[in-house]
């Protein structure tokens, strides 16, 4: 079982949680990729390795969100790990699709302000070297057609992120569930005979 576990996380993308003090020791088969995996894909940023707690890094530069460094605890049970495991997962999804809109979106505003100059018999540089722009009338209509042009693409992602939302809110309920079930259940003493 321990070798499974151990190749399924092999297969995941590392984040930079899995550090650990005292206290929240990290499990054997955890430490050494993950410390080597010190700043994730998204963000530079790499919490205090005495941290046994998830922290939210500055925004991506290209996402303009914030990611998230999952914390590993050594005794995670397996709906523990699904959920941590979905919730990257989701946030992957979130900061792939965000960087993927935002860089769409710079591309055809500067096309879009481009024909715009040139219609207008203009260059993108003043004699001065100061950058032209487009007052804010001409920039709605950009807004307007980008929104537009990208309403299903959006729809569907607004559709896909409730439906993930959905998913981590019921894991987080069950793994909520065992935790108290755990609590409750009654200790089995070892007898020695």
């Amino acid at each position: 079982m321990v070798g499974f576990r151990a190749s399924r996380r092999a297969l995941l993308p590392p984040l930079c949680r899995a550090f650990a003090r005292p206290g929240c020791p990290l499990g054997p088969e955890r430490g050494a990729e993950r410390r080597e995996a010190a700043a994730s894909r998204v963000s530079g940023f790499c919490p205090p390795r005495k941290s046994c707690r998830d922290w939210i890094g500055p925004p991506d530069k290209h996402s303009n969100l914030r990611p998230i460094h999952f914390y590993i605890p050594e005794s995670e049970s397996p709906l523990e790990q699904k959920l941590r495991q979905l919730r990257q997962e989701t946030q992957e999804w979130n900061q792939q699709f965000w960087a993927n809109q935002n860089l769409t979106f710079r591309k055809e505003k500067e096309e879009f302000i481009h024909s715009r100059l040139k219609a207008k018999g203009l260059e993108l540089r003043s004699g001065s070297g100061q950058k032209a722009t487009l007052d804010a009338e001409e920039m709605a209509d950009f807004y307007k057609e980008f929104l537009s042009k990208n309403f299903q693409k959006h729809m569907y992602y607004n559709r896909d992120w409730y439906k993930r939302n959905f998913a981590i809110t019921f894991f987080m309920g069950k793994v909520a569930l065992e935790r108290v079930w755990n609590k409750l259940r009654p200790k089995h003493k070892k007898s020695s005979t």
